[in-house]
């Protein structure tokens, strides 16, 4: 659920030139930042998230070919004697399993690490577009390469803010150990569910392997970003980043009420380690049954 206007409203109260975001499985605001010439450093656990954030954030100048494209579709339907993924198969029919792993496969012969993402970010496209349709309404799907034409065809170009925006893949306390910047920005996460379907399938494809989920929850264990199930779990697990993101000057933490952590819990956590400045909120409950909440301190 995307907020970004809000945000960006709040962000441009305050004062700073770079900005930490250890949570990044949206791009949107990391992009209005680099529009407004901040420094941006992105980061997610997963992979599939930092993908999409070195195309978006990352990259200042790079876009693909019509021969990249070419070169990412070559085969695609074709199958093989077996699938290298079958995972795939927990989320697609055959024949899409197969245009998935060989674009996958197609993807390794972009010379690029920014061109890699990009087109990347345009499968991953492609496959929510694909998981988007049930039997009822899957005669009104177009070919998984048409869709993934036209989706290059509407990739914006990339903003060159003359600044050296990084991207991690790194757990986010590891992450904001590591930031040099005078804002972090805490996009918290649910708390109940560490993953969305569209995040699980994506990471499956980008890895090759639907095998890692069990290590990387234990990477995860106990830090914030894993799934809690009690608001104590939550809290211990944010107190914690918080005291880590201490040498941050500035601090927005973005929250959405209805959940089983509050407000005034993040605020109180908050006050811990340093005086909170102001809590602005909007009230989103006409559009989408919710309250966007963001905590400056």
């Amino acid at each position: 659920m995307s907020f970004l206007a809000f945000e960006v409203n709040v962000l441009g109260r305050l004062e700073y030139e770079a900005v930490a975001m250890p949570f990044a499985r949206r791009t949107e605001l990391g992009v209005a930042l680099k529009r407004r010439g901040k420094r941006v450093t992105a980061n997610d656990v997963l992979q599939s998230a930092w993908t999409r954030c070195v195309a978006s954030i990352q990259n200042n100048s790079e876009r693909l070919t019509e021969d990249d494209v070419n070169a990412v579709l070559e085969d695609a339907y074709v199958p093989g004697n077996s699938l290298q993924n079958p995972a795939l198969k927990n989320w697609f029919s055959e024949m899409d399993a197969w245009w998935f792993e060989n674009v996958r496969r197609n993807l390794d012969k972009l010379e690029s690490p920014h061109l890699f993402a990009t087109a990347a970010s345009i499968a991953m496209n492609v496959g929510n577009y694909a998981l988007s349709f049930d039997e009822k309404t899957r005669e009104l799907r177009r070919p998984l390469s048409l869709v993934y034409k036209q989706l290059w065809e509407t990739v914006p170009a990339p903003i060159n803010n003359s600044q050296n925006n990084t991207c991690q893949n790194k757990t986010s306390n590891e992450f904001l150990a590591e930031s040099f910047v005078d804002l972090m920005f805490l996009h918290l996460p649910t708390g109940r569910s560490a993953y969305e379907k569209n995040d699980r399938w994506s990471e499956e494809w980008l890895r090759g392997a639907g095998d890692f989920w069990p290590e990387l929850d234990a990477a995860q264990s106990g830090k914030l970003g894993a799934a809690a199930e009690t608001k104590s779990q939550f809290l211990r697990a944010l107190d914690e980043t918080l005291s880590i993101a201490s040498n941050i000057k500035h601090w927005a933490i973005a929250h959405v009420e209805g959940g089983f952590v509050t407000t005034q819990d993040i605020v109180e956590a908050v006050n811990k380690i340093r005086r909170v400045e102001a809590v602005y909120t909007k009230d989103f409950t006409e559009l989408t049954g919710s309250k966007a909440v963001i905590i400056t301190a």
